[in-house]
């Protein structure tokens, strides 16, 4: 994988609307727990349908673009892990050689923001905290993910051998609980629009990091709680239009996934058949698979 540039003056800023429909799955695992729900995974209590947060989806998208990009120039990631948001307004401040209360320092500053930091020019922030650098509306929105059919979680007991303390070396093995979905196929959407991307310098350069971020998002994401996460498809629905040349519902609707055998559960992705329904696409639509 190549390290992405830094957005240059002559950088192709995004000038069409794409609408993208993603599909990932959970082995084994807990893909977005419920701290109001101690941990247990999201789900949908009406329907019994899991749940992922756009949240946790943008968070590793954010992860893969800081490991791929390398701290390349205009990639920096602004929401992460133990970072001071107030310092980072700052930074644009003393680059721009603004101080509080300057006319239009604002301004300047969520300009500088957009061109250094890669999360803040496609999903946009509210940084018009303590040090104002205004607030940025992002071009690329996903929604929550909600699987195909009902999630079952499943508590599963589990055991330490180790103690914390000298004290109680003499103990029994102390008993933990942790919750797994055996098996889900999960379906989020996302809309980029080129007329915030012309507000935030989202450039066809971002489009491909993008598209390279939700094809590899979960391979560099493994964790024991996680179990297996994989990307499965993703196909994006280019318009020739700025405004778009279809309403994206419509085209949404082009995908069915339907379970082989509905007398028993799910299991692997291959209980599904998964199709996009690629003929007599609107005028001046394109389809591109992205993963």
């Amino acid at each position: 994988m190549t390290t992405p540039t830094a957005p240059a003056p002559a950088a192709t800023i995004l000038d069409r609307r794409y609408d993208f429909v993603l599909l990932f799955d959970v082995v084994n695992g807990n893909p977005n727990g419920d701290p109001d729900a101690g941990n247990s995974p999201r789900v949908d209590p009406e329907t019994g349908r899991g749940l992922v947060s756009d949240v946790c989806l943008k968070r590793k998208i954010r992860n893969f673009v800081a490991l791929s990009a390398g701290g390349a120039e205009g990639y920096d990631i602004y929401v992460k892990e133990r970072g001071v948001l107030n310092a980072e307004h700052q930074k644009a401040y003393d680059a721009r050689g603004l101080k509080k209360g300057d006319k239009g320092a604002p301004d300047a500053a969520r300009r500088w923001m957009c061109e250094r930091f890669f999360d803040v020019r496609t999903f946009g922030a509210v940084m018009s905290t303590e040090v104002n650098a205004g607030q940025v509306r992002g071009p690329v929105q996903i929604t929550f993910a909600r699987s195909i059919d009902p999630i079952v979680s499943l508590e599963q007991a589990i055991t330490r051998m180790a103690v914390t303390n000298e004290r109680d070396a003499e103990k029994e093995r102390t008993i933990g609980r942790k919750e797994i979905v055996p098996y889900g196929l999960y379906v989020a959407h996302g809309f980029i629009s080129p007329q915030l991307a012309a507000q935030t310098g989202f450039s066809t350069q971002d489009l491909d990091l993008l598209r390279q971020a939700l094809a590899m998002m979960f391979e560099h994401d493994r964790s024991a709680a996680r179990g297996l996460m994989s990307t499965r498809r993703c196909w994006a629905f280019e318009h020739e239009s700025p405004l778009g040349n279809a309403p994206a519902h419509r085209l949404f609707e082009r995908l069915r996934v339907v379970r082989r055998d509905a007398a028993r559960p799910a299991r692997e992705f291959g209980d599904y058949d998964v199709s996009l329904d690629q003929q007599g696409l609107p005028p001046g639509v394109r389809v591109h698979e992205w993963a």
